[in-house]
């Protein structure tokens, strides 16, 4: 058995959604006795109901960057946190570093802004924001990649000792300390008794890296110099990779 543990935005799926090859593709996989789960920054409240609207059965998700490791069905397997106490200096500093927003993952899930001018739901500023007890990843997004870069680069300086953030192109996913996609795929193998050499990551971009890195892997044709090099394999799209390994 082999698992394939693929990204989502811009490896999984792109600007034409997901195709009729794809679906198949992965359905020809599992029949084969195989597991296949997304990897993402995305949010456990968006993986599993878009997946399924999509037409694809997924086996597990790891959200979050590797924060959260869901079964097929979304149910939490194991979750990493970070303490809360520390997400309003972090915020803090992101908008003094040019970030425009913060979206928390957390209890109750928001976006907080620099200055509102007038409170919505789920919008907050540093001053009404209620008390963030934990949070899975604070997420950002700068106007070009090389600001994403030197902006993961400085919170990496300034809060390394609590967490770990995670360029994404020109997001930045900031998340506990430790945690990155290749933790995340660990955590699941560890509970499912499968060995790393049985997994196949793929991916496109930067906060792909850590997993690209640490199992057998192959690059979208798609995806940045740095994943191509460090893969050192390349498929035009998922269906290619899949048709490979079977």
């Amino acid at each position: 058995m082999k698992l394939i543990a693929s990204d989502y935005d811009g490896t999984f799926t792109n600007r034409g959604g997901v195709d009729d090859a794809r679906r198949q593709a992965v359905a020809r996989w599992q029949k084969a006795g195989n597991k296949f789960g997304i990897v993402s920054g995305r949010s456990i409240d968006f993986l599993p109901s878009t997946l399924a609207r999509d037409g694809v059965q997924c086996d597990f998700f790891i959200a979050n960057n590797g924060a959260v490791i869901t079964d097929g069905t979304g149910a939490i397997l194991a979750e990493t946190h970070c303490d809360g106490s520390i997400a309003p200096t972090l915020i803090r500093a992101m908008f003094e570093l040019g970030c425009p927003h913060a979206s928390v993952t957390t209890a109750f899930p928001c976006t907080v802004y620099p200055a509102l001018r007038e409170p919505k739901a789920g919008r907050y500023t540093l001053e009404d924001l209620p008390t963030v007890a934990y949070f899975h990843q604070i997420s950002t997004v700068l106007p070009t990649f090389e600001e994403a870069a030197r902006v993961t680069a400085e919170i990496a300086k300034q809060f390394g000792e609590w967490v770990n953030p995670l360029q994404n192109g020109i997001c930045i996913d900031i998340v506990p300390t430790g945690i990155d996609k290749a933790e995340g795929i660990r955590s699941l193998l560890a509970l499912w008794r499968i060995a790393e050499s049985d997994v196949i990551a793929v991916g496109d971009n930067v906060n792909d890296a850590a997993m690209i890195a640490a199992f057998p892997a192959y690059a979208v044709e798609n995806a940045v110099e740095s994943i191509k090099a460090l893969a050192g394999r390349t498929v035009a799209d998922l269906t290619e990779l899949i048709e490979k390994e079977l």
